[in-house]
């Protein structure tokens, strides 16, 4: 630690951080514009300008940047002093005589750091008077608005883009002060976390461009703190909500998890919750819309007529839900709803989560890791923000580096410099490319038994008494050597894998590697799919065919299905089955599903926006969401219509089920305390949603009734559907809105951190519910070498951030950037079958059954015999859930056509094909 002095007062800080990152963790203010407290310092903006005075007899001092200034013992500098603001005053008045005078109609107005920055320079009138600047602005796709006008040039864009994100289609053009931030031509942004350019940019260069379909200003929305429901990450977000509609989504600090930034499927898929598919009344047979005291009694009636009750529960339902759901059908009668080889997959997750021994960290642990082995993992496409935090893992090697050259982390160009012959070794064995590739040492590609087999010799070079697999090629123990050798000299090795390839082999694999390893901070991290598979697999319960199997056999006749497509994830003449043999299905749902319109009852269920519970991440931890503003009537959260069931309950409010279930659940014990209940409150007020300047209340429905309607009462959270309440002092986990006196941009954030970067003041928002002990035995079983057979392809799931998740395909930015369905084949299986990508491919199982008509793309890197198939759309499930299929070239008086493709599709069985007149028509 270092005693500095700023403006005569004596401070105590760390020794070689930035002395503008000190002073912001001390809270005092001092503009900047190209600093950022994840990108690091490179002095382009000079706004960040102090005195710096040699000893206590200098009375003159000379003008140093903050950003570039280490903090040192005995440091002496003023803020304050004449010559240091009227710097920073007159060199943000150059920067501002190209920026335009629109601040009335920009869309960061309210919410920008260079007004914040510009009144704290004391910048308030312009002298300028020539003409401006000007620039034409790019389509950059259906998530992000163009403006380049209003450039600052602080270089915040690409250094976040390029550098951080390792995107490559953004850049900096231009010369001298006529530069230039954008493509080289119009196009959508490629990378998966475009979106951190709305928060990252100072200005409203870059803005959402879903938000300004619907424009409100910040201090008009309604917010609460919540959780992405797109992956099992646990990303904290803040949804904004105007006029009954959620209007967007933005980053929510937690310095344990998604820290500053968010994937664009976390910040632009919750259009679902608008969405026309949604379920807003009950229904009954489908076609009745029936009052809410009618659907309540009819689910009454269901469950007390003597007849079997068994319940399917959701890994995109909550916990409070599926406990409801447990409680009412009786743990005997609940079943995950969860496919089988899925279920399978998450329990064994998380009994090595529980009793491995071996830690699971945070994705700030990640990005500490110096090696990092990726077994079976699309990172990028299957948990986005892992990626990005595996890309900054890569960078440890040279911040070593950094380090022993006494270069201080937080200069981000000599590290950039030394990062690029100096990276932290990344091993991918990965079915084909993968986004991360440019960072990875190597990358291997394989069937999923050969990345296990791969794994499984990896731990054997760890440690002789793992087991060894049988027949490894030369190339491949080669290679198992070198990054066997590799993790052995870790300090902070990581091994990373998940269910993306549905093997089981994977996942064991992953573990023993994992067990071999001596570094004392090893650790391993699953990614899941959905946003509470790992809650649901930690709650337990019975397996969806055993479901099947009851109600076929008679043992059951009434059906209760939570949240969830059963189409998703069985096969369609199972599913079609099991519905049709049920006496009574009773499904409660968002979103109009397959499942959907099979029900007899169909209730409506609130969405994350509109109701509250708790999610588990993939790391284990707990972190509760709420509503952000209320449900409109019949609409209701799951919990409710399921509490609404019950005959007898002591049960009546969201906090008192989540007790109930720590109850009865040890390994969820603290979700009771992961955030304060209802009745939470200070001095005695509730926590506002509303900003203090929330204007228009008055007359928002005076359309309706000129009379001010009574604002809704929210018994359930400490929350209140109004501006009325109190915002000081605030734990973290109910954080609605980040607003400080003077910091209207998210910048903010900077006065509720214990320091700079770090983690929030009262600990970030979430509970850890697993921390493993125990040590677990070797895995042995090893699978065989894939061979690939004539006339037969193994299919292998192919995730894709866009398209392969449930709820974010129903938001259209997301469909836009939807892959089409397609089949993935390698260079060579193509050849054998005479193909060329866009023609059509006819997909039969061994069976000789006909499944679907699709293109084929030709994917360099896919090994031969695979067939891959993008995981998750609906054209796809039949085909995704087969080990081994046939394929031949199909007849081209049919054509696949990918504007008539459907979103969603009601039947299974809809067609897929429309005839053209040609014959030698393509797709």
């Amino acid at each position: 630690m270092a005693t500095i002095e700023i403006d005569g007062v004596q401070y105590t800080v760390k020794e070689g951080e930035s002395l503008l990152a000190a002073c912001h963790t001390l809270g005092l203010d001092l503009p900047y514009f190209c600093w950022h407290p994840a990108l690091g310092s490179v002095g382009a903006c000079r706004q960040c300008a102090v005195i710096q005075y040699r000893d206590a007899d200098d009375t003159r001092g000379r003008l140093v940047m903050a950003c570039m200034t280490p903090v040192a013992d005995a440091m002496r500098i003023s803020i304050k002093t004449d010559q240091a603001t009227q710097f920073r005053s007159g060199n943000i008045e150059l920067l501002m005589t190209n920026h335009p005078h629109d601040c009335p109609v920009c869309e960061e107005g309210g919410e920008c750091h260079l007004q914040d920055m510009t009144l704290m320079s004391g910048h308030t009138v312009r002298r300028y008077r020539g003409l401006k600047r000007t620039h034409q602005n790019q389509y950059l796709g259906p998530f992000i608005n163009h403006e380049m006008n209003r450039c600052i040039a602080c270089y915040r864009c690409v250094r976040f883009y390029d550098d951080y994100a390792g995107g490559s289609d953004l850049h900096a053009l231009g010369v001298s002060n006529n530069v230039y931030f954008g493509r080289f031509e119009d196009g959508t942004l490629e990378s998966e976390f475009s979106g951190n350019l709305v928060e990252v940019c100072p200005t409203g260069v870059f803005t959402d461009k879903t938000f300004s379909a619907h424009f409100a200003r910040k201090w008009d929305l309604q917010t609460a703190p919540s959780v992405c429901v797109h992956c099992g990450l646990g990303c904290n977000i803040a949804p904004g909500e105007r006029y009954g509609e959620l209007r967007r989504v933005v980053n929510r600090y937690n310095g344990e998890v998604n820290g500053y930034f968010l994937c664009d499927r976390g910040r632009f898929g919750y259009g679902f919750v608008n969405s026309p598919e949604r379920i807003r009344l009950p229904l009954l047979n489908g076609r009745s819309e029936i009052a809410n005291e009618t659907a309540e009694q009819h689910f009454r009636e269901l469950l007390k007529n003597g007849q079997p009750v068994i319940g399917v529960g959701s890994p995109r339902a909550s916990l409070e839900a599926n406990f409801a759901l447990r409680t009412l059908v009786g743990e005997e009668n609940f079943f995950l709803g969860l496919e089988e080889t899925e279920q399978t997959l998450f329990e064994t997750i998380v009994d090595l989560l529980r009793y491995g021994g071996i830690h699971t960290p945070s994705l700030r642990e990640v990005e500490q890791a110096d090696a990092v082995l990726i077994l079976g993992e699309d990172l990028t496409n299957s948990a986005p923000r892992l990626a990005l935090s595996v890309r900054q893992a890569a960078r440890n090697a040279a911040l070593d580096l950094a380090s022993s050259m006494h270069i201080s982390p937080w200069l981000d160009e000599p590290v950039r410099e030394l990062e690029k012959n100096n990276r932290s070794p990344i091993f991918i064995a990965g079915i084909c490319a993968t986004r991360l590739d440019d960072v990875a040492a190597h990358c291997y590609r394989g069937s999923p038994e050969d990345i296990a087999r791969l794994g499984f010799a990896i731990a054997r070079g760890l440690d002789p008494q793992a087991p060894a697999p049988a027949d490894l090629s030369a190339t491949e123990h080669s290679l198992a050597a070198v990054i066997a050798e590799s993790l052995k000299s870790a300090k902070r090795p990581l091994v990373v894998s998940g269910t993306s390839c549905a093997s089981l082999a994977v996942i064991q694999a992953a573990f023993n590697v994992a067990k071999a390893l001596s570094a004392k901070d090893k650790q391993l991290i699953y990614t899941v799919p959905e946003c509470n598979s790992l809650g649901l697999a930690m709650m337990g319960g019975r397996r969806m065919r055993q479901a099947f199997e009851r109600v076929n056999e008679k043992l059951a006749e009434t059906v209760i299905i939570l949240e969830n497509d059963l189409y998703r994830r069985a096969q369609e003449q199972d599913v079609d089955a099991f519905l049709r043999t049920a006496a009574h299905v009773v499904v409660l749902d968002s979103l109009n599903t397959q499942t959907a319109d099979n029900a007899e009852l169909l209730l409506p269920a609130a969405t994350f926006a509109e109701s509250e519970g708790t999610l588990v991440s993939n790391e284990g931890r707990a972190q509760r969401y709420f509503p952000v503003y209320p449900a409109a009537e019949p609409v209701r959260g799951s919990w409710q219509w399921l509490l609404a069931g019950m005959e007898t309950t002591d049960w009546k409010h969201c906090d008192e089920l989540t007790a109930a279930c720590a109850e009865a659940f040890p390994a969820l014990a603290a979700i009771a305390k992961e955030a304060p209940d209802g009745q939470f409150r200070i001095a005695g007020m509730k926590i506002p949603r509303q900003p203090h300047r929330y204007s228009g209340r008055t007359a928002m429905l005076a359309n309706i009734k000129v009379s001010e309607p009574r604002q809704t009462v929210d018994p359930e959270t400490p929350f209140a559907f109004s501006m009325e309440g109190i915002t000081v002092g605030v734990p973290a986990a109910l954080e609605p809105v980040i607003w400080a006196p003077g910091w209207n941009s998210n910048q903010a954030i900077n006065k509720f951190q214990d320091e700079i970067g770090g983690h929030l003041r009262g600990g970030d928002a979430g509970a850890r519910l697993i921390e493993a002990t125990g040590a677990m035995p070797w895995f042995t079983h090893i699978p065989d070498a894939f061979k690939p057979m004539e006339g037969q392809w193994r299919i292998v799931p192919l995730q894709h951030i866009f398209g392969s998740e449930e709820l974010s395909r129903h938001s259209p930015p997301v469909a836009e950037r939807m892959a089409n369905p397609c089949a993935s084949l390698s260079p060579s299986d193509a050849a054998v079958l005479a193909v060329e990508s866009g023609d059509l491919l006819e997909i039969k199982s061994l069976t000789g059954i006909s499944i679907i008509y699709l293109p084929v793309k030709i994917e360099q890197t896919l090994p031969c015999g695979l067939l891959g198939i993008t995981a998750g759309l609906p054209e796809t499930l039949g085909i995704s859930r087969l080990s081994l299929v046939v394929l031949t070239k199909a007849d081209k008086t049919f054509a696949f056509a990918p504007a008539q493709y459907p979103r969603s599709l009601s039947k299974a069985s809809d067609s897929y094909l429309h005839p053209v007149g040609n014959s030698g028509d393509k797709p």
